[in-house]
């Protein structure tokens, strides 16, 4: 079951995530992503391929080459998911992030969804609704609060 956000502190951090997907280089899709706990920014995301690799705007985007319907086949990209970039860059500085919650864009879809179960996610405040029925129940399952932030509840950065 989907819960209202908090006033105040979920539109704030929003706003850092819509910040961070300004960094994104998926030529599809921007997405960023912010894990918070007590208040505290713990590690951000963004689409986009690994470090060191060549962008997709050098080499082509990879799923529109092969005609990859959106919300199939993840494994064919170049790129990681925003969730995916913030559980690495907290892994990659030994930042725990149990019992933390999650700011996207948008929602996560089901191969993020159950890396956010197993990193310990609590709580997970999302923009843009993604059809993933699948991350949608197993997030219930795990007893995770998702929570929608609605156009009008609070400032959406474009």
């Amino acid at each position: 079951m989907k819960t209202p956000t908090r006033p105040g502190w979920d539109e704030y951090f929003m706003e850092i995530a819509h910040t961070a997907k300004k960094r994104a280089t998926c030529l599809l899709r921007g997405v960023g992503a912010l894990l918070v706990k007590d208040r505290y920014i713990l590690a951000t995301g963004y689409n986009g391929v690994p470090r060191g690799i060549k962008h997709c705007a050098e080499t082509g985007c990879l799923r529109q080459q092969l005609n990859v319907p959106s919300g199939k086949m993840h494994e064919l990209c170049r790129g990681l998911h925003a969730e995916q970039n913030a559980i690495i860059q907290a892994a990659l500085h030994g930042v725990p992030i149990d019992g933390a919650t999650l700011y996207c864009t948008h929602q996560p879809c089901v191969v993020c969804a159950k890396m956010l179960i197993n990193a310990g996610v609590r709580r997970i405040v999302f923009a843009s609704p993604y059809p993933d029925e699948l991350a949608e129940s197993m997030l219930r399952e795990a007893g995770i609060e998702l929570a929608v932030m609605e156009e009008n509840n609070g400032k959406q950065p474009a």
